[in-house]
């Protein structure tokens, strides 16, 4: 175990008043004082197995972490019968740092065949159950999608597309007022403006332009990679009987209210629709409060000027069935990236008057080479590339950090960009952040690439997107069959490969979260939530929303409670790469 700056979180500080204080998260005006070190949690060994709850495809590496008892190997037997199907050698116990869990692997990746199965160590009561089936991952992968339904704002969910989770119509956002930090000559303020449709942004029920962008663009991009896939699927959403894959039905709910929040007078774009504070865990339709459209940011813009180019790209292949959208979407596209360059530093603050989510973003350079690569690809004027800033490196996207997106639609259509790409570049940019990402898996106790660090608010996305970059690297040289295992790796990790011993999707795994800290489901009187919901995961900065915790250690610090909105929240950025990388190991299966 390592010493150093980890422990360093132990130590215990007092405020001005008595309280507590977070090392990391002293409170602005507080003093605090190092009054004697508090006893650090100790390195532990799990009492149970833990491996991806919803099982495997055939040939996909299978790995599950057992307790570092004195055994030195393993069995598996068929479920029900108890014959032996494999034996094998259990790796070096080893200490996990991020859970301080003492662990070693099981590497069940030569059984191949299709079936139910128990994995039995010595000195560990109970045996952990698994399966193997060719289509392990389509049901997670439809109810995955099919969430931003059940979250669409501004309309009703009917019996026969929600079953039990109907609802009524609520916030049909047709009088939304223009906020004073939003208004000009042409649109003061109190302006009656109409932005209906999109998505509810987590377990609120804001709508967030910057939040969306990121959403949107993974969900087509999952798309395009895989269109046969998502074209078979069929979600019982009410457009599924179009000619219109339902993920592209489901996408342009929210590109409709995306197009909605352009300034029309000068292609700026408003940062997000909201009330001023956040509601009670009501139904939509009981919330009443007014809703305004809240200052024009040029994160929001660029981020907008990104989607409408993607979009664009995709949706001129459905020009009979939305006439005129993606061209629409085009011009939308540009007139924001105009507005952007006229307005490069024009940055989210604030008002007073508003609590809710923030979404703020004081470096916008991502955003503007995600937006020029974009417009690149779909115009293919090369003014875009050239202004390109092609000496960034790619790195793991989040909201806030969105220049990698650039950098897989970039190598997502290398077959069609003009000679102005440098097509090496591309390639290189998302083969060296896939090199670092598996090297951390081949050394981790845990079989997994997640370190210390990577436990922040939303860690369970974070690792999708850790995921979702290794896969498209993979998708770029197959012969790299080490970045396919470490994306597997990290989608085991979320569905039950961890150290809190749940799967972290609602309705899916032997152990899911049930009190998820979302509206409708809390509102809704229905005792299990909406199923297909990843929640945000475990880190150890929690602002005092729900009490004590389990633990302080960063990979076990959740708790599955309403209050946890540190933890236990939903969000459809989160959603998003859980979609592409559930779909990506269906299709990409060996």
């Amino acid at each position: 175990m390592k010493s150093g700056p980890f422990n360093l979180n132990w130590l215990k500080l007092t405020s001005a008043n008595g309280g507590a204080v977070a090392l990391n998260n002293t409170p602005k005006g507080a003093e605090s004082s190092c009054i004697h070190p508090v006893e650090p949690p100790k390195v532990a060994v799990p009492d149970r197995i833990k491996l991806n709850q919803l099982g495997f495809t055939p040939n996909a590496e299978k790995l599950a972490v057992v307790p570092a008892v004195d055994a030195t190997r393993f069995t598996v037997v068929k479920a029900g019968t108890g014959e032996q199907v494999l034996s094998g050698d259990l790796s070096a116990g080893a200490i996990w740092e991020p859970a301080l869990e003492s662990v070693k692997l099981a590497d069940l990746s030569s059984l191949s065949s299709a079936g139910d199965y128990e994995l039995r160590v010595a000195g560990v009561a109970e045996a952990a159950k698994f399966s193997i089936a060719t289509n392990a991952y389509d049901a997670v992968n439809a109810a995955a999608l099919k969430a931003y339904y059940f979250n669409r704002a501004s309309t009703e969910l009917l019996e026969a597309n929600a079953g039990i989770y109907k609802r009524a119509a609520g916030h049909p956002d047709t009088h939304v007022l223009i906020h004073a930090s939003a208004a000009d000559a042409k649109r003061p303020e109190g302006t009656v403006v109409s932005a209906a449709k999109g998505w509810y942004d987590a377990g609120d029920y804001n709508k967030y332009i910057v939040n969306s962008g990121i959403t949107t663009y993974t969900l087509l991009a999952a798309f395009q990679r895989f269109p046969t896939f998502f074209t078979a699927q069929s979600l019982n959403i009410p457009e599924s009987a179009d000619a219109v894959p339902d993920i592209l039905n489901e996408v342009m709910w929210n590109l409709e209210w995306m197009l909605a929040m352009q300034d029309p007078n000068d292609g700026g774009v408003y940062h997000k629709l909201t009330s001023k504070g956040f509601n009670g865990f009501e139904m939509p339709e009981t919330d009443k409060s007014e809703r305004y459209l809240v200052q024009k940011t040029t994160a929001a813009t660029l981020d907008f000027a990104a989607v409408m180019a993607a979009a664009s790209r995709i949706y001129r292949n459905y020009e009979s069935q939305y006439p005129g959208k993606s061209a629409q979407m085009l011009a939308a596209a540009k007139s924001a990236w105009t507005w952007a360059n006229a307005n490069p530093a024009i940055y989210y603050s604030q008002p007073s008057d508003i609590q809710t989510g923030a979404y703020g973003d004081n470096n916008v350079s991502d955003e503007f080479f995600w937006a020029g690569s974009e417009l690149y690809i779909t115009t293919a004027d090369n003014n875009y590339y050239t202004g390109l800033n092609t000496t960034e490196n790619a790195d793991v996207p989040g909201w806030g950090g969105v220049k990698s997106l650039g950098w897989i639609s970039l190598a997502q259509n290398l077959n069609s960009l003009t000679s102005a790409a440098d097509e090496a570049l591309i390639k290189n940019r998302l083969d060296t952040l896939a090199t670092g990402i598996a090297s951390k898996k081949a050394t981790s106790p845990y079989g997994v690439s997640l370190e210390t660090g990577d436990f922040f608010w939303g860690s369970n996305s974070g690792a999708l997107n850790q995921a979702m970059m290794l896969l498209e690297a993979y998708q770029l040289d197959t012969s790299k069959i080490a970045y396919r295992n470490a994306a597997q790796a990290l989608f085991d990790y979320v569905l039950g490969r961890n150290a809190t011993d749940y799967s972290f999707v609602t309705g899916f795994g032997v152990k899911s979260p049930l009190n998820i800290h979302h509206r409708p489901s809390g509102g809704d009187g229905i005792a299990a939530p909406i199923p297909g919901f990843i929640v945000g995961g475990p880190h150890p900065d929690h602002y005092n929303d729900c009490g004590s915790y389990p633990s302080p250690l960063p990979a076990k610090s959740f708790v599955d409670e309403q209050c946890s909105y540190s933890t236990n929240e939903i969000a459809i950025n989160w959603n998003a790469p859980l979609v592409y990388v559930s779909a990506a190991l269906q299709v990409l299966a060996p």
